[in-house]
This record gives structure tokens, C-alpha cells and sequence, in this order.
């Protein structure tokens, strides 16, 4: 890392000249901000940590996706991994923790509802479209104490639109016979809001074999009392989508033809079916103490048939994985606003899993004939998964330039599982109460240039239905790993509408485990070290140029290990975490009619493997470009043009990194060039 860099980057920072009032946060904001305040409310984000990024509504709703974790791609140090393998399409993380599955260290939420499956996985973000998003909102790092399970690196939330009047649609098609309908209503009148949302969206997909059909719905209703004292609300979401896998190619394969599926996956394919249920409620009790209150219901249920390889022998790489999840919760928070000086801020948080995991291997076959009678039942596991957690932090304010925010967390788990294949039962690892301090700090220097600190301790605990997060009879224990981060940063205004910020991040953990539950992997990676430096700045140069740019340099490395195939991986990079992310943008305003925009992103290549020894594969640069003419107060039409270079790149995993296999890499190539032509309408 290039620590004197970065010094003489925060040092010209500290010389900036004013140019408005103190921020009192160290937020950067990507797209128009809704002023909203915290006073006599649930408090905000950006007040009380201190490296959060929020993206607002115009900068989403109009993005054509074809699944919603791909909107993050726009934020600064956002790593994509995209598998596009049907219904398993991707995963948006950040703070070098990869997308593989095998360490899922992202908290995700929707309008704060917890909403990861049992494994940290992020399946729930493809519920919320483009057009019912109101804001995405980073936290990176370790400092947040709101949540624990799967908080390891930072938490994404989904901010949905509450409350308000209008009616719009979305109407879309484009390349590989892409069609997409959203729709979004509200209203808002005598204290009852009331929100509603459908998207439908089809496409036969880049590559043969990759047909996708999903939709969503959702219903949210709220009602506030005349004094504005109480809020309950129900919020309400359905969604279903199926699509074909067209597999992993081989290097030969690919060279051949990208957008090919081999013979061996004509019955590959995934059926997703999700729901989720939220019963809202705040109370301001008086001006000073503010009750809010969460009790949610989430249902995962999927069915994935998949063939791995292409070696024609034993039973291992034809799958059928099949995963049925619920998911009750309460949380509770309770805000105190004692003075101007000082604010306490408390909650506590339960959650109570439901889950089943069916797992059948299949004869070799080409195709794999998936209806036929399993080769082996390799996993039929019923198992239950608990946590308590509770929380407790301060908003200090000394003197008006300086914020001080202490905190502490702490977590517990229990459950059971039960294994039919073998009638086997077990407990749960008991890993006792897991302890995380927490400390943040902000100064504002002078009138635009904040400082800020923070320093906190976040944990990993296994998830899956059997052993080692279950004490299967012989296993032995995992102590949970604990991660501890540290940030310094400076956010500043070197001119006015625009602002910037420099970050040296640090993220130690000990005991990290490579977890694999639905394969029923388990690797142990020791202590690791994730370390780098994120830069980002974002201007309205003028009342129709806005430009933005960041730039994230970053490193995961296993500090001290076990052994791999006998070779210690000390030294070694965790495997599938670029080095560099990278992305830039502009947007146009010519006239009240017409609107251009462009956005570039890159990421570098990565090692493949645990042991560094097959190459560095999966980097891009990608361009995207767009065009908006208004034809009328209320309606639009858009054209995006994707991939403008088309740029050939692809994602790449290492076939027999956990399971015996091919020994070689595996291609899931990205689209080419595409364009999407819509129509918008605003009433």
C-alpha cells in the first residue's frame, strides 16, 4: 500500500480552502439528495458512521439490469462477480471480500429487514427492481454495531419508496430478446400511505441455453397519526423467477464459440421462489425518545440442477440441490436525544431459521437426466439456526467540531440439526458470547474538510446443516473468527458541488474459514489481512455536467494457515480478489429535453486458486453509454447501450478447487455489446 501517497493526498486535503458550512459527516453521495432530518426521527446513517456511500433514486431508477445487484456496480469499490448461471447470477461485495460464496462477508438488507439466506448469500436483492428504489446506502467496514450475522466487511441496504404521490411505468426491450415491464403506484393521503410495485421481466439470454423469466410484486402500507407520533406499516414482497444454465466453459470450449452451452447442461436450470413479510412501528414516545420496531418473515425456496465438468466418470459434478429457508425476526431499537451533546442509541435483534437442505448426485449423462432416480443421496439435513444479538451506542458531541461515537455489540447462536440420511443429530458449535467493541470519531477541520476515524471489531461464525458448524459426532470446534478493521479518511470540498474522499483501511481476521455449506466444504485459511486505500470524488461541474470517479486499491492475503495439499498458504492471496476497482462517469444535461450519460468500470485480475499457482484470470474494463430524450412533461424514451467497446471478458473459477475435478479454469463468458431501448412514464 502506498501509505506516503495517501499522506500527501490527506495533507493537500487539510489545505483545501472553504467553501461551505461544516458537513459533520463523512458521506459521499452519488446522484440528487432528499433532505431529510434526523430530528425527533430513527437516526440516519450518514450522521452516525463514518465511511458510508448513498446512491440515490435518479441514479438507479432508470439503470437496465438484469438483476438488481448489478446497480451497485456504479458505487466506489464494488466488486461484481458475475457467474450468470441462471437464477445464480452474481453478487455485489466490497472491502476485498470476494463473491464466491465461500466467504460471505456482506450484510444485505431491504428498507432494513435483514435479507441474506442462511449461508450470507445475497439471493433476496433480486425482489427490489430499479424503479421501486428510493437509495442504496454502503457501510464499509467494521463499525457499525447495528448488526452482527454476516456483518463482517460492511452492510448494503435497499431503501424501497415509502409514502408519496404518483404513478409510473417502464417498458423495455432490447439485445437477446430482452423484455421488462415495471410499474409503481402511490398514494399518499389523511396520514395512510400506500405504495404498490410489479416488474416482469423475460429474455432468452447472451448465451444459448439461458432463458430467464422472473417477476416481482410488492405492496407496502403505512399510516401516521395526526401528531406524527406513531408510524405502523406492513410491507409486503412475492417473487419468482426460473431460467436455464447454460454451464462453464472450458478454455477450448470458449475459443470455439462464447455464447455456446455444452450438450452435458441442456437440463441444467434453477427455480427461485421468495417472499418477505415486515410488520413496521415507531413510536416517538415524547421529543426525546424514539421506539422503532421490526418483526419480519422471509422465505427462500429454490431448486438448482447443475453439471459442473465435462469428465464423463463417477457421479460427483452432476447435482441437484434443492434449499427451503425461513426466516423469523425482531428487531428493536430504542433512541434517546438526552441534549445537544449527547444521543444513546440501543437495540436488540432475534432471529429464528427453519431450514432444509436436499443435496442428490446423478449418473453421468449428456444431458444429466435430473428426473431420474439419484445415484446417491448426499445430503437431507433439517436444521435450525438462532441468534440474539444486542447493541448499545453513543453520539458524543463535545464541542460542535467534533463527534465521538463509542459503541459495543454482542451475539450469540444456538440451533440443531438433524441428518436423515443417517439419522445423525447435533448442536450447533457453542461459540459463548461474541464480543465486538467499537470505536468512530469525525472532526471537522474547517468549514469543508472532515477528518475521521473508526475502529471495531466484526466476527464470522459457519452456517450450513452439518458438521463443522454442527458438532457431528468426531468434529472438531471452530472458534469463531474474529475480524478487527480500522479506517482513517478525510472527506473534503476542494470546490464548490464537488466533494472527495481518502480512505487507509486495515481488516485482520483470525480463524477465517473458506465455507462452502451447499457443497459441504470447509477449508481453513488462518489469519488473513485485507488492507487498501479507496479514493473517490463526485462534481456538479456546472448545471448540466456531473462527473465521478473512484478508485479502490486493495489486497487480501492469508497472513499465517494450514496447510493446502501440504503447502502452507502464508503469503498467498485470497483467492478471487482483484487488486484494483475502478470506476468513472459522466452525465450531460444538453437541455430540458435531451440527457446523456456515460459510465466506465474496471476491475483487475485475480488468482484462482488457494495456492496462487494457476494464473491471474477475470479482469475488464467496460464501458456503458446512454441517451434520454423527454418527449413530454410526463414521458421519455431512453436507449442504453452496454459494453460499448465490446469488451470480451469473462468469470473464472479454478474446477477442482474443493472437489476433485478437471484441474482447470472455467469460463462464464459476459455479454457483448447490447442495447436496450425504453419508455418511461411519469404521472
Amino acid at each position: 500500500m502506498k501509505i506516503k501517497a495517501l499522506t500527501l493526498a490527506v495533507s493537500a486535503a487539510f489545505a483545501t480552502v472553504a467553501h461551505g458550512a461544516p458537513t459533520g459527516d463523512s458521506t459521499i453521495t452519488l446522484g440528487e439528495v432528499t433532505v431529510r432530518t434526523a430530528q425527533g426521527g430513527p437516526l440516519l446513517t450518514r450522521n452516525i458512521l463514518t465511511s458510508v456511500d448513498v446512491m440515490t433514486a435518479d441514479k438507479i431508477e432508470d439503470k437496465q439490469v438484469m438483476n438488481s445487484w448489478e446497480l451497485l456496480g456504479q458505487m466506489p469499490g464494488i466488486q461484481l462477480t458475475e457467474t450468470r448461471m441462471g437464477a445464480e447470477s452474481g453478487k455485489a461485495t466490497l472491502r476485498a471480500f470476494n463473491g464466491e460464496g465461500y466467504i460471505n462477508g456482506i450484510k444485505v438488507l431491504i428498507d432494513g429487514i435483514p435479507s441474506n439466506v442462511n449461508s450470507g448469500n445475497q439471493r433476496f436483492i433480486d425482489m427490489v427492481f430499479p424503479l421501486d428504489i428510493d437509495y442504496i446506502e454502503v457501510v464499509r467496514g467494521t463499525n457499525d454495531p447495528r448488526y452482527g450475522l454476516h456483518n463482517i466487511g460492511g452492510n448494503i441496504n435497499l431503501g424501497t419508496r415509502q409514502g408519496g404521490n404518483y404513478t409510473e411505468g417502464r417498458l423495455t426491450y432490447g439485445s437477446f430478446n430482452t423484455r421488462e415491464l415495471q410499474a409503481a403506484f402511490g398514494r399518499e393521503s389523511g396520514g395512510f400511505a400506500q405504495n404498490y410495485f410489479i416488474a416482469k421481466q423475460d429474455s432468452d439470454g447472451y448465451r444459448d441455453h439461458s432463458k430467464s423469466e422472473k417477476y416481482s410484486l410488492g405492496g407496502k402500507w403505512f399510516y401516521t397519526t395526526d401528531d406524527q407520533r406513531l408510524k405502523v406499516g406492513l410491507t409486503a414482497r412475492l417473487y419468482e423467477h426460473d431460467a436455464e444454465e447454460p454451464g462453464y466453459l472450458t478454455a477450448t470450449e470458449m475459443a470455439a464459440s462464447r455464447t455456446q452451452s455444452p450438450a452435458k447442461n441442456a437440463n441444467d436450470g434453477s427455480e427461485r421462489d421468495m417472499k418477505q413479510v415486515a410488520v413496521h412501528a415507531d413510536w416517538q414516545i415524547n421529543d426525546d425518545l424514539l421506539l422503532s420496531n421490526k418483526l419480519y418473515f422471509n422465505e427462500y425456496k429454490e431448486d438448482r440442477k447443475i453439471t459442473f465438468t465435462s469428465y464423463a466418470v463417477g457421479n460427483a459434478p452432476r447435482q441437484r440441490r434443492q434449499w427451503d429457508e425461513t426466516q423469523t425476526g425482531l428487531i428493536s431499537n430504542l433512541t434517546w436525544r438526552a441534549n445537544a451533546m449527547l444521543t444513546l442509541d440501543g437495540g436488540i435483534n432475534f432471529e429464528h431459521q427453519e431450514n432444509e437442505y436436499r443435496r442428490y448426485r446423478y449418473s453421468y449423462g449428456v444431458p444429466t437426466d435430473f428426473s431420474a432416480t439419484p445415484a446417491r443421496v448426499q445430503n437431507d439435513d433439517n436444521y435450525t439456526f438462532n441468534n440474539f444479538g444486542a447493541y448499545v451506542q453513543a453520539i458524543i458531541k463535545p464541542i460542535d467540531a467534533l463527534k465521538i461515537i463509542p459503541a459495543f455489540r454482542v451475539d450469540r447462536f444456538n440451533g440443531h440439526t438433524h441428518l436423515n440420511t443417517n439419522g445423525a443429530t447435533a448442536a450447533l458449535q457453542d461459540y459463548g458470547w461474541i464480543s465486538q467493541p467499537k470505536l468512530s470519531a469525525v472532526y471537522n477541520l474547517t468549514a469543508n474538510t472532515n477528518v475521521y476515524a473508526n475502529w471495531g471489531k466484526t466476527f464470522q461464525v459457519l452456517t450450513g446443516s452439518s458438521g463443522p458448524a454442527y458438532l457431528i459426532t468426531g468434529q472438531s470446534t471452530f472458534n469463531p473468527s474474529i475480524n478487527t478493521g480500522k479506517e482513517i479518511g478525510v472527506k473534503f470540498k476542494p470546490l464548490a458541488g464537488t466533494e472527495a474522499r481518502i480512505a487507509l483501511w486495515q481488516q485482520d481476521a483470525t480463524d477465517e474459514v473458506a465455507n462452502m455449506p451447499s457443497t459441504g466444504t470447509t477449508v481453513s485459511l488462518g489469519q488473513t489481512r485485507r488492507r487498501g486505500v479507496d479514493f473517490q470524488v463526485s462534481s456538479r461541474v456546472t448545471d448540466k455536467l456531473t462527473l465521478w470517479f473512484s478508485h479502490a486499491q486493495q489486497e487480501a492475503k492469508v497472513v499465517s494457515a494450514y496447510t493446502s495439499g501440504g503447502i502452507s498458504l502464508a503469503g498467498k492471496e485470497v483467492f478471487s480478489t482483484p487488486r484494483t476497482i475502478t470506476n468513472l462517469g459522466a452525465e450531460y444535461q444538453a437541455d430540458a429535453n435531451w440527457r446523456f450519460g456515460l459510465q466506465g468500470r474496471a476491475q483487475g485480475d485475480y488468482y484462482i486458486d488457494d495456492l496462487n499457482a494457476k494464473g491471474k484470470y477475470g479482469g475488464f474494463a467496460v464501458l456503458d453509454a446512454s441517451v434520454r430524450y423527454a418527449l413530454s412533461a410526463t414521458t421519455s424514451i431512453d436507449f442504453q447501450l452496454k459494453n460499448l467497446t465490446d469488451y470480451q471478458y469473462e468469470y473464472v473459477w479454478y474446477d477442482n478447487f474443493f472437489w476433485g475435478g478437471a484441474d482447470q479454469p472455467m469460463f462464464s463468458p459476459a455479454p457483448g455489446r447490447s442495447g436496450y431501448l425504453s419508455l418511461n412514464v411519469k404521472m
